[in-house]
């Protein structure tokens, strides 16, 4: 009888002891439900998908560590470089202040750039709950533009809204900052004496908003990647105030805790980017 028992188990034992084996540097490993009893199957099958949720929450925390890293090392370099430089003999008050004045800016871009990727981790994570209301979108546009202004004036970049006054359901702030990041992008790239446009209309239940500019053309091959973070059509840029990489990323996931969807297309017209955003809940 125990020994009946006892052979029963052992294909209980035998996963047992596959689970055991499993670490933290192979949770691509996964348990084969074929070479298990049928009643066994669904704990297999069970057992594999919450491997596959940690493998995943394993590889957003390393690609997040990595991206700080690679993103922080090169301006704590410069810092630390500029300030031994600065000290390494008298200098005047103002020659001081300059340095100052220059890693402060440094460090108030490092800042808001972990705070951007804090945010894209709460979105990793799906803890970026947005907390909707009603909203006219011509007005949160409005918003935008009178925020970039003063810079557009200034690179003689036109801002212009062409459509309808489209309702929908969003968080505000989330929504403003993806505009932004998204009028951001644009006045980074159209030539004085542009416009950039932006439309809304209602397409079928949903809002679409289209963010439009001219200028050279993306090529083909960088418009899947547009919104992996930290990824730039010119790396020579990444230290030349282009921006972190970060923006177009935060705009996905604003756009995705939404439900909604962000394109891009690119041609010797411009380039686009759509927003498709559900008119209500």
């Amino acid at each position: 009888m125990l020994l009946a028992v006892h052979k029963g188990h052992a294909p209980i034992r035998s996963v047992s002891r596959q689970i055991q084996n499993i670490t933290s540097k192979d949770l691509d490993v996964r348990l084969d439900p074929q070479t298990v009893p049928i009643e066994l199957e669904q704990l297999v099958l069970s057992f594999n998908h919450m491997i596959e949720r940690i493998e995943d929450v394993f590889t957003r925390q390393s690609n997040f560590s990595a991206d700080i890293a690679h993103e922080i090392r090169t301006p704590i370099t410069n810092l630390i470089t500029q300030t031994e430089i600065a000290l390494s003999q008298s200098r005047s008050q103002k020659e001081l202040e300059d340095v100052l004045y220059s890693n402060l800016e440094e460090l108030t871009r490092m800042a808001k750039m972990v705070s951007d990727m804090l945010f894209l981790a709460q979105a990793d994570n799906n803890q970026l709950i947005p907390e909707k209301k009603m909203l006219n979108l011509a007005d949160e546009v409005g918003k935008v533009f009178d925020f970039f202004e003063a810079l557009a004036e200034d690179r003689g970049v036109e801002l212009r809204f062409v459509g309808d006054e489209c309702q929908v359901a969003g968080d505000p702030l989330m929504l403003r900052r993806a505009l932004s990041n998204l009028l951001s992008n644009a006045l980074r790239y159209t030539p004085p004496g542009e416009a950039i446009v932006v439309r809304c209309q209602t397409v079928d239940h949903q809002v679409q908003v289209t963010v439009e500019n001219p200028g050279t053309p993306i090529a083909p091959e960088h418009l899947p990647r547009l919104f992996d973070r930290f990824y730039r059509v010119d790396p020579s840029r990444q230290r030349k105030g282009e921006g972190s990489g970060i923006g177009l990323a935060i705009v996905k996931s604003i756009v995705v805790a939404h439900k909604g969807t962000v394109a891009v297309t690119s041609d010797a017209r411009g380039t686009r980017f759509v927003i498709m955003l559900p008119e209500r809940e």
